[in-house]
């Protein structure tokens, strides 16, 4: 690895999909804390106070690895450490301490609208047709919403502490103003927002995470306003840290816009769930399209929250026509053996496949 820079240390946050909770990062008990979900008693769906110990935590341990590994990196040459974490994933467990940061009122709750799905298109729904994340209705029912949202706060801020953890190690290895520093998450996730709860949108609250880059050659202070991909952050370290450029990659190095955050990128950022389902979401606008040709458009710069769909307004054609040009070609299937969250869908019959099951407009939506 040839490069002026010392080291490189890129920290995931909620790196583990559901498929890989078996893992023993994930701690599981032998009584829920929450009431059985309308999917069953699925083990990943659980959120409160628990009374472990934090240095028990499956994500401590990985943050004390990675301070070992810090500490022992050479000093003579290049490195390279990866972490990835795994809250705020469900189960959303910590301890009372992380808890007592946020209050235990109302106030937490994200804003919302009853109707929010009002305009939004039916296949929408077939996105998340039938998961384990629970429906808004369910955790107000229940009397989870708050502890839900206060569950993934305490986690949100835990994590924030592990983080922290790690950059007070690398400053004191003496090694942090030659380091290339990079956070950044999977996917967001609902709370209540368009009345989910969980990932499995193309919308901003499960398609936006943090990303932040710190070291070399990254003017610091700075906010980028303009929309890029996780694909960005390898050819970004790439040029970063002076090795050979590649022509086979697909995202685009943020090095112009870590050292002057106005620079304009030359495409929008997007996301595709499942083939013909995707979102283009520029600075000022979100574009849905979905695979039956259903439509969203968002203005971000009034409707920041996206609760009112402007794809039917002739008004918006020029904005809709512009977004489409960016809708990726191809447009490829699933890859062969994938197993979970599928979704197809059959131009010929108007019918969609959720994960095997044929799913029909005359179909009540799932609660």
């Amino acid at each position: 690895m040839k490069s002026r820079f010392v080291g490189l240390v890129c920290l995931v946050v909620c790196s583990m999909c559901c498929a890989e909770a078996s893992r023993p990062n994930v701690l599981f008990i032998a009584k829920k804390l929450i009431p059985p979900t309308p999917m069953g008693n699925h083990p990943l769906m659980d959120w409160g106070v628990f009374p472990h110990s934090d240095e028990d935590k499956g994500d401590y341990k990985v943050a004390s690895w990675t301070i070992e590994q810090i500490r022992n990196a050479p000093k003579d040459r290049p490195f390279f450490i990866a972490a990835g974490f795994f809250l705020p994933h469900v189960p959303c467990y910590a301890t009372q301490k992380w808890f007592d940061l946020y209050p235990d009122d109302d106030t937490i709750l994200p804003a919302i609208i009853e109707d929010d799905r009002a305009d939004t298109p039916r296949f929408s729904w077939y996105l998340h047709w039938r998961l384990p994340e629970p429906r808004l209705k369910w955790v107000r029912e229940n009397g989870q919403w708050r502890n839900l949202v206060r569950s993934y706060l305490a986690c949100i801020s835990f994590i924030d502490a592990q983080v922290g953890r790690i950059l007070d190690a690398l400053e004191q290895s003496g090694l942090a103003e030659n380091t290339i520093v990079v956070v950044w998450g999977d996917n967001g996730f609902h709370l209540g927002q368009k009345a989910i709860t969980g990932k499995n949108t193309l919308w901003e609250e499960s398609t936006r995470v943090p990303l932040i880059f710190a070291g070399p050659g990254i003017n610091s202070g700075q906010r980028c306003t303009q929309p890029v991909e996780l694909l960005d952050v390898y050819p970004t370290l790439v040029e970063l840290c002076n090795l050979a450029p590649r022509n086979d990659l697909e995202g685009i190095s943020l090095a112009p816009q870590l050292r002057n955050a106005s620079k304009i990128r030359i495409r929008p950022a997007i996301i595709t769930h499942n083939q013909g389902n995707h979102s283009v979401r520029t600075e000022r606008w979100r574009y849905i399209r979905y695979a039956d040709g259903s439509e969203e458009l968002y203005d971000h710069k009034n409707d920041p929250r996206e609760w009112r769909n402007l794809a039917t307004d002739p008004a918006y054609r020029a904005v809709l026509e512009e977004h489409r040009k960016w809708l990726p070609k191809p447009d490829s299937p699933p890859a062969p053996n994938s197993a979970d969250r599928i979704l197809t869908y059959n131009s010929d019959t108007d019918e969609a496949i959720w994960e095997g099951t044929v799913v029909r407009r005359t179909d009540p939506i799932p609660e």
